[in-house]
């Protein structure tokens, strides 16, 4: 699961996790959650944007904009369910973190108001 960009130091599992999670969680409507496989897992009302794995997050779009994210080398296919939306994503480098985080505020934005509440 190598993209291109990698630029950066390499940042702790914890300190990538705790990154991520201290931006997403301050959108307006997030909730964190245990994710049931281990990790942090964000919600936007009923809506999983996705969760976090130590050393990945992995997120669920529809898979026209899965299939756009992997062409374009910000994300591959899902480690588990490469058929899928899903898409997985490292985390290790602030570049990398960074691309996280807008693929995260991604699906915020594509979620709709009705489903916020």
């Amino acid at each position: 699961m190598e993209l291109a960009n990698t630029e950066g130091a390499i940042r702790s599992p914890s300190a990538a996790a705790e990154t991520v999670r201290a931006s997403v969680a301050g959108w307006e409507g997030v909730a964190t959650h245990s994710h049931r496989f281990g990790g942090i897992e964000f919600r936007l009302g009923r809506r999983e944007l996705g969760h976090l794995h130590p050393r990945f997050a992995d997120l669920p779009f529809p898979r026209r904009v899965r299939d756009e994210l992997v062409a374009a080398g910000r994300a591959s296919p899902h480690h588990i369910l490469p058929e899928s939306g899903w898409v997985t994503v490292p985390m290790r480098t602030d570049a990398e973190i960074a691309n996280v985080i807008a693929l995260f505020r991604l699906n915020y934005e594509r979620t709709p108001n009705a489903d916020r509440m």
